[in-house]
């Protein structure tokens, strides 16, 4: 009985060492992700701002540019290219399934014309594993957003717009409210919707110049800036979750060590009382 006692503490001390091992690794990563979070939400309400500033612009003016303007009317392409911005890591929740499951609920007939842009190596193994036609993968995002990442994404994505390949172009992402509300959203960013402008349109714009000279100049850094806010929005949504579930799993290893520690108390109790027992009852032989 005393054998098995030491031995069960034993295994049980062991236990708690490795517990207490993967403690400090969730608690640190909670704290790195904390960290990231604060600097990129930081960037996201700069960049919200300017987002939202030039979008009022671009709803203003466009009405008044060319109407012949290729980015403000589909071409004959009935395929559709989706931006796809997922997570180079691990760690964090439902963060990438709850894009892959943005994606699966695209209507069947919809999925033989969809291409997709994916951003973070673990979007790209999810949208593998459902199916989908990935033409370009070999994107990474940095922890803080840069803009000549968000231009790369734009240049790749226009020229196969403007070429006709494909006749429209979405974007996936996970929207950042605040800590409890984030969403994954789904929106189409070519052609470009003019309808809100016209509706919203408190006068007319006399343009001189030339129209499509004057369009790409402001459409093409609108459309950089769409997948800029959006590449913004993600990271700090997955900095976000991260920090969120790595405080859960240390708040689990928490409970885990008391529950293992309560065990050992009660087992080292039983020895102890054992060896009493044993000693009480050989002095008295």
């Amino acid at each position: 009985m005393n054998d098995i006692g030491i031995v069960g503490t034993s295994n049980l001390k062991k236990q708690i060492k490795s517990i207490e091992g993967i403690k400090k690794v969730t608690k640190a990563m909670a704290l790195v992700s904390t960290s990231k979070l604060r600097k990129v939400r930081d960037i996201l309400d700069i960049n919200n701002t300017y987002y939202k500033t030039y979008e009022g612009i671009v709803e203003e003016v466009a009405p008044y540019l060319s109407e012949e303007s290729i980015y403000l009317n589909a071409n004959e392409s009935d395929k559709r290219l989706i931006i796809v911005i997922a997570s180079d890591r691990g760690m964090c929740g439902g963060y990438n399934y709850n894009v892959a499951d943005s994606l699966k609920q695209l209507e069947v007939e919809d999925e033989d014309k969809c291409s997709l842009i994916v951003i973070g190596k673990r979007g790209v193994n999810l949208c593998k594993r459902y199916g989908f036609h990935i033409i370009e993968h070999d994107l990474s995002i940095s922890d803080l957003p840069k803009l000549e990442e968000a231009e790369k994404i734009s240049r790749f994505c226009l020229e196969r717009f403007v070429s006709g390949e494909f006749g429209r172009v979405s974007i996936i992402y996970t929207w950042y409210k605040n800590p409890l509300l984030k969403e994954v959203k789904q929106t189409d960013i070519l052609p470009i919707d003019i309808s809100k402008g016209k509706n919203s349109s408190s006068g007319e714009f006399d343009v001189e110049g030339n129209y499509e000279e004057l369009t790409e100049q402001i459409i093409l850094p609108y459309f950089t800036c769409k997948i800029m806010n959006a590449l913004v929005n993600s990271k700090a949504s997955e900095q976000s979750i991260r920090m969120e579930t790595m405080n859960s799993a240390t708040k689990s290893a928490d409970d885990l060590i008391s529950g293992l520690k309560q065990k050992y108390n009660r087992l080292r109790q039983a020895e102890i009382t054992q060896e009493i027992s044993e000693i009480v009852g050989g002095t008295q032989r």
